[in-house]
């Protein structure tokens, strides 16, 4: 079974495991704990020693963060439409809530842009699923 890139897509929208489609990537009943692999097809999805992939989404979190709220916060800001406490008080709420809530979808937006490039990692493609592993570029 070929998972092509628009499933690829679909799938990391949706929170879902890039090589199966399967509701796995997080533990049942956590908001943040990430499965060590796929419970559905054996998919590796935590990296364990890699940790671009952990700082890969981290990163994705807080350009996310900082252009789509802190960003407009601050315009507002500068332009004088929010007065300096509200300001202050919006952005620093802001920034500790707004990454918690995009937890979830940076840490599966991630892996969709890694399988977007690299499709053929996938074990369903033929892949290990391991970055690195797979020498037929």
């Amino acid at each position: 079974m070929k998972v092509t890139r628009v499933q690829i897509l679909a799938r990391g929208l949706t929170n879902r495991c890039p090589n199966c489609g399967e509701h796995t990537l997080f533990q049942p009943g956590s908001l943040f704990k990430v499965n060590k692999e796929c419970p559905h097809c054996g998919f590796g999805i935590e990296r364990g020693n890699d940790e671009g992939f952990f700082l890969g989404s981290m990163s994705l979190n807080y350009g996310v963060t900082c252009v789509f709220f802190l960003l407009p916060v601050a315009l507002l800001w500068y332009f004088k439409v929010l007065g300096d406490t509200p300001a202050a008080i919006l952005a620093a709420i802001g920034a500790l809530l707004v990454p918690v809530l995009l937890y979830r979808s940076t840490r599966s937006w991630f892996l969709m842009n890694y399988y977007l490039v690299l499709p053929h990692h996938l074990p369903a493609n033929g892949g290990t699923g391991r970055a690195g592993e797979d020498n037929n570029l």
